[in-house]
């Protein structure tokens, strides 16, 4: 089936009904036959039906003419959808009924009166696009609705090539919204995508032998035969990427739709500002693109950097700007830089932003540059009914949700790839965690993941199903079922870890896979383990070096020293201890917007010492200690200064760690990474007069972690009501709540 098949059909069609309308009686002026939808655009599929409508000009009477013509269709054997309408009338179904007015977008003459067709065609496409702004919502509304209700062709098990999300209809429709003129699509990419998936429906049909847009599971085989391809799974893998392209275009073009539409109206070509968003990327209204400076062939980073801003902000990842840095960026060596990693955990942490990103670097290639495993997975269906995708759509998911739960670890950069790599031995001869997690183990250290790390992740990736498996099949009052999990997950970061990837992993696979019993049989079977695991470990005040007090500081001046680093700067200020001395350090940096990646500070006889590693390599002492006067002398609020956390961030978590410290109170926050954070917290804490011995500040992709060490100003542990303040006072000022 092909092309000429369709275009044999319909000129077979076209002869049938011009035969007719001369047989009976129709005339050149006052009246046309056209055809509407799949016919018109020539699209005639083994047992289609052809919808054609006889149009005529206002106030011209059919008469016998419509009884005439649609006897001898009948006749023929031939199915028919037909209509008699004056133009007047065509123009008011339109306007009635979104469906008539996309088929009406598709008008072809077929006999009568070709100047009426003409002036139909054009009329039509003419209101159209004047009501385009008006009917597009309602459009993508009733096109969600169908997604929703039909599923996505790329992973149902009974796809629907018209029908599902990425089938024939979302091409149809992204015709019609180019004709609107107010977007465009990639032209080449989605013709033939649709025409590939119009021989399936072909053959399909040829096979079912009546109108069928469903493959049954028996028909791959014969699909991959008309197809000339090896083997059933070859022509599922066929169709289900075909499915998957269109999906990818449809998503993108009602992004830039919906973009078009949150603008007014303008008259004229305006080209989009660019703001930039981070070295090399910019945004250009609501598409992530490569500013000016960029250097893509001197900066292998910048396809993860480009990719993660895109994802954080939830905007469109520009296909030209995607396939241009998988062309011309070098590889990343092995292993990674800082930053390479740092963006990959941005990147999967994004949320619902991941999604159309990822898509956008698999469809442009750019996406095997970075994993060449995935290749493994892609379109690989799961053996499991229980899953809604495939196994590499499953994974994304998976990220998705883990990205809500890394408030719950402390190492959400390890939860975040260990969520990526969870099913990468899927498609294996042995069991997919085993075959996973040597392939894990590679991957992570080519990402250059610490040892420790790169073992955390490989035993996450082997375990991942133990604590939902042992849950739901052993008894949890049974010694040997909380043992088998404990020998196996031996420290209570590595349990948090799997409970939070068990989590995710369900809910990405199924409602089902995360029903309230399987929760709670997870949830409590981790809290058993848990009390059986050594619990006695405690966070360790870092020990640090002593450092040389300059003569100026034991004078009462501070000190701002910066070091060059391969990936930023180091920046090592000295001042007299006070109670918010950290405070006023960390918002000399939040107030020019330096991304802190992490910090130590700790106090050294009556000296308050702190080493900051920060992004930003142009920075000098001089211009630092600028700032930090302007904030002690109180010409700058930095609190008025700073964005509050948007209403969708997820809620910062603020713990005392009892048993941590013998010597002092441990209070661990964990939020979103932006700027601030650090002043933020110690701003508050300075207004309850609490010091702040030591600070260990890292950032672990999207999220800070950040540990300080308390006491009262007169030295001692706070007591519990007073630590009890301290942390809600941390935790109303981080959320917004007290500024």
């Amino acid at each position: 089936m092909s092309a000429s098949d369709r275009a044999r059909r319909t000129a077979e069609a076209d002869a049938l009904c011009t035969k007719a309308y001369e047989a009976a009686g129709g005339q050149d002026t006052g009246t046309a036959l056209v055809a509407v939808g799949g016919y018109g655009r020539g699209e005639l599929a083994p047992h289609s039906d052809l919808d054609v409508v006889l149009v005529t000009e206002d106030g011209v009477d059919p008469g016998e003419l419509a009884h005439q013509l649609w006897y001898p269709l009948w006749d023929s054997g031939t199915t028919i959808d037909h209509s008699v309408r004056s133009m007047p009338q065509m123009l008011a179904a339109a306007e009635a009924d979104l469906r008539v007015a996309l088929g009406l977008v598709d008008i072809r003459h077929l006999a009568g009166d070709p100047s009426l067709t003409l002036r139909l065609r054009t009329t039509m496409l003419a209101h159209w696009r004047r009501r385009s702004r008006e009917r597009l919502p309602a459009l993508h509304e009733m096109v969600r609705s169908r997604h929703e209700r039909v599923g996505e062709l790329a992973h149902l098990s009974v796809p629907d090539l018209k029908e599902a999300e990425g089938g024939l209809r979302d091409a149809t429709v992204l015709k019609a919204l180019v004709a609107t003129w107010l977007v465009d699509v990639p032209h080449v990419e989605l013709e033939r995508s649709r025409q590939q998936l119009l021989d399936v429906r072909d053959l399909v049909q040829d096979a079912a032998g009546r109108a069928t847009d469903r493959v049954n599971p028996e028909t791959w085989s014969e699909l991959a035969t008309g197809l000339d391809l090896p083997d059933a799974r070859s022509a599922q893998v066929h169709v289900r990427e075909l499915g998957r392209r269109i999906t990818h275009l449809s998503r993108l073009t009602w992004r830039r739709v919906d973009d078009v539409l949150a603008r007014p109206a303008q008259v004229g070509v305006r080209r989009p500002s660019l703001t930039p968003v981070a070295p090399g990327v910019a945004l250009a209204g609501r598409e992530i693109v490569l500013d000016a400076r960029a250097k893509p062939a001197q900066d292998p980073v910048l396809l993860l950097r480009a990719a993660a801003a895109a994802a954080e902000m939830d905007v469109v990842l520009a296909p030209p700007t995607a396939a241009r840095l998988a062309r011309e960026c070098p590889p990343l060596p092995d292993p990674w830089p800082a930053e390479a990693r740092q963006q990959l955990v941005r990147l999967l942490a994004s949320g619902r932003g991941l999604l159309p990103v990822w898509e956008t670097l698999e469809e442009t290639g750019a996406l095997t540059r970075l994993l060449p495993e995935w290749e493994r997975i892609r379109l690989l269906p799961h053996a499991s009914a229980i899953h809604r995708f495939t196994v590499d759509r499953h994974v994304v998911e998976t990220c998705i949700e883990a990205s809500a739960l890394i408030r719950h670890v402390g190492r959400p950069d390890v939860l975040m790839v260990a969520a990526l790599l969870h099913d990468i031995g899927k498609g294996s001869l042995t069991e997919h965690s085993v075959a996973g997690e040597p392939l894990a183990r590679t991957i992570a250290t080519r990402m250059g993941f610490a040892p420790d790390a790169v073992d955390l992740i490989a035993s996450l990736v082997r375990w991942h199903l133990l604590l939902s498996e042992t849950a739901t099949t052993r008894d949890p009052d049974d010694p040997a079922t909380v043992d088998r999990v404990a020998s196996r997950i031996r420290t209570t970061e590595a349990l948090a870890l799997l409970t939070s990837l068990t989590e995710a992993d369900a809910k990405a696979a199924s409602a089902p896979a995360w029903s309230s019993w399987r929760a709670g049989l997870v949830l409590d079977l981790s809290r058993r383990v848990r009390t059986a695991i050594d619990t006695g470990q405690s966070l360790p005040v870092v020990e640090t070096d002593e450092v040389d007090i300059p003569e100026a500081v034991r004078r009462g001046a501070v000190s701002v020293s910066v070091e060059a680093t391969p990936d930023g700067s180091r920046v090592t200020v000295i001042a007299p201890d006070r109670v918010g001395l950290l405070a006023d350090f960390a918002a000399m940096f939040a107030l020019q917007r330096i991304a802190v990646r992490a910090a130590r500070v700790w106090a050294q006889d009556v000296y308050g010492v702190s080493v900051w590693e920060v992004a930003q390599s142009d920075l000098t002492g001089a211009f630092l200690l600028e700032k930090y006067d302007a904030i002690v002398e109180g010409r700058v609020d930095p609190a008025a200064r700073l964005t509050p956390p948007d209403a969708t961030t997820l809620a910062p978590t603020v713990e005392v760690r009892a048993d941590a410290s013998a010597s002092a109170t441990v209070l661990e926050v964990r939020t979103a990474d932006r700027p601030g954070v650090v002043y933020l917290v110690c701003s508050a804490l300075a207004r309850l007069d609490v010091a702040v011995r030591s600070a260990h500040v890292d950032t672990l992709g999207p999220q800070a972690v950040d540990v300080f060490y308390l006491q009262e100003a007169g030295a001692g542990q706070l007591a519990e009501t007073r630590a009890a303040a301290a942390a809600h006072a941390v935790r109303a000022t981080l959320s917004g709540e007290s500024r």
